[in-house]
């Protein structure tokens, strides 16, 4: 009676353990289409944070420089590609619009679209600074180009060393365990069988066989 009780026990346990993995993969699987990774959305704060900075850096550098509306005038409607800062921070808006939509619309699980656009801004940010004259224009001569070279460089080291490879060693940990429960035997192992209920015929007949012997003594 024992043993038939703990093998039940044991069965009911390890039908609980598959269910419960069973729907951990699916929740994951259903994770993985409707929200993006952990590390992912910090990609994507990052690439928040350098538009937000570089705006930032360039309205100080519209208001320091004579005020907002005079110098949008002067870098803006009047642009000027030796000594307006404008570009700069379009290339800001730039990366931000090419990766947000690349890496949190699309979803890309590949570096060629980071590469394109850390590939323009390091082109046009290093031309600009040898043939303008943003280095004669103060702090933010140096500021502005320097933070936008740095920024676009470590969205890059961010995605390549930290999100495309933590997300590649999730999807192989979630291949091996649908792997392993594929590979699972669908019968249970031994000791693991349900023992039948005892019918009640059976438990007639024993109980008639002791009272059989009861009624031979009177």
């Amino acid at each position: 009676m024992d043993s038939r009780c703990s093998s039940s026990a044991d069965s009911r346990l390890n039908g609980r353990g598959a269910g419960s993995l069973n729907a951990r993969l699916e929740s994951y699987e259903a994770g993985e289409k409707t929200c993006i990774s952990a590390v992912r959305r910090t990609f994507c704060l990052f690439v928040t944070f350098d538009l937000l900075f570089i705006s930032l850096l360039w309205i100080i550098e519209l208001n320091v420089n004579g005020g907002i509306a005079k110098q949008l005038n002067i870098e803006v409607l009047h642009y000027d590609y030796h000594a307006s800062f404008f570009d700069i921070y379009l290339l800001a808006v730039f990366r931000f619009a090419s990766l947000i939509l690349a890496y949190a619309v699309c979803r890309l699980n590949h570096w060629w679209a980071i590469a394109v656009t850390t590939a323009v801004c390091s082109a046009f940010l290093i031309i600009k600074v040898i043939l303008s004259k943003l280095l004669s224009q103060g702090a933010f001569g140096y500021l502005l180009p320097i933070s936008s070279f740095i920024l676009a460089w470590l969205q890059t080291w961010l995605l390549d060393f930290k999100v495309l490879p933590q997300e590649a060693q999730d999807r192989l940990r979630f291949l091996s365990i649908m792997d392993a429960v594929d590979r699972a035997p669908l019968l249970p192992s031994e000791g693991q069988f349900y023992s039948p209920p005892e019918s009640l015929a059976d438990s007639d007949e024993e109980l008639g066989a002791k009272v059989d012997p009861e009624k031979e003594l009177v």
